[in-house]
């Protein structure tokens, strides 16, 4: 099975950093991510997706990242569910980040990005559209 995300599009908000008891760093944002159409009226419409960090991740998003800035996530969808005050169950979809890149500079200059891991995982965007070096072998057909 596969649950793997991959957005880009920009921060509605800077990021909030929060602390677990435990002392465990968390952060949230949302990304704006246009949709690949346009509505009726010849308008761009956008999909506003959550998005969670961890740890060194989070403090490194919390750090860097601010609204408006062009952001590409790679992690994976999560929903979740609680009982409100009402006693209503409340359902809340969300992407856990593992991989977050900058594509601007904190100036707005689109020549720079950095790129932020979580630990052991890998880094998918590292390539940037570099040719991939695989023989026939490799391939299932």
């Amino acid at each position: 099975m596969l649950n793997r995300a991959i957005l880009i599009g920009r921060l509605t908000r800077d990021p909030e950093l929060r602390y677990t008891p435990a002392g465990v760093a968390t952060c949230t944002f949302t990304l704006a991510v246009d949709r690949p159409f346009t509505n009726a009226q010849k308008e761009r419409e956008a999909d506003f997706i959550n998005i969670v960090t961890w740890r060194q991740l989070a403090e490194n998003v919390a750090n860097y990242l601010r609204k408006g800035r062009l952001t590409a996530v790679e992690g994976r969808i999560q929903v979740r569910n609680y009982e409100n005050n009402e006693g209503k169950r409340v359902y809340v979809t969300e992407v856990i980040a593992d991989n977050v890149r900058f594509l601007e500079s904190s100036g707005g200059n689109q020549q720079q990005s950095q790129t932020y891991s979580a630990p052991n995982n890998q880094d998918h965007f590292q390539d940037d559209g570099k040719p991939i070096d695989i023989s026939d072998d490799d391939l299932p057909f």
